[in-house]
């Protein structure tokens, strides 16, 4: 990612999001900031003492939200652009797993990649990898849904 201040897509897209993991309007969340890049999406993010299972490491339930969060934000931009909309449509999560790969070191910094692996109709399924000090912590794939306005989620990004 470049130095300049810009806007992520949180911010543009979803600025009163509440949710824990992406939400802007979320104080206490981690309030993930995903960007664009040549392979889909990529994130970085700050550990600190609070994401700790144990001294020294991060826990896998922080490490789960971050790609969950994230992989939707791959998923709503990829299905934004394939129909040429303005706005990304609202998608959940239908369903995700992660690896643990090796033990995430706390206070330390995270890049997320997250990329397309099949797109469908209102389907995408993404594929992540996690890395910190240049290895490989956690992978995951997941696959998320644009809802329909009956969904109680569908208006959450307004």
């Amino acid at each position: 990612m470049s130095g300049e201040e810009r806007l992520s897509l949180q911010e543009k897209y979803a600025a009163n999001s509440i949710c824990f993991g992406c939400g802007p309007a979320n104080k206490k969340g981690l309030r993930i900031k995903s960007y664009r890049n040549n392979k889909g999406l990529e994130m970085e993010f700050e550990t600190s003492q609070e994401h700790q299972a144990f001294p020294g490491v991060i826990n896998g339930g922080i490490i789960g939200t971050l790609l969950d969060c994230h992989g939707n934000w791959v998923a709503a931009i990829a299905l934004m652009d394939k129909l040429g909309e303005e706005n990304p449509p609202c998608t959940v999560t239908a369903s995700y797993n992660i690896k643990l790969r090796r033990p995430t070191p706390a206070n330390s910094k995270l890049f997320i990649q997250g990329e397309v692996l099949e797109i469908k109709e209102k389907m995408v399924k993404v594929g992540l990898t996690m890395k910190a000090d240049g290895k490989i912590c956690a992978t995951g794939e997941g696959v998320f849904v644009a809802i329909k306005e009956d969904h109680p989620a569908f208006h959450r990004w307004e």
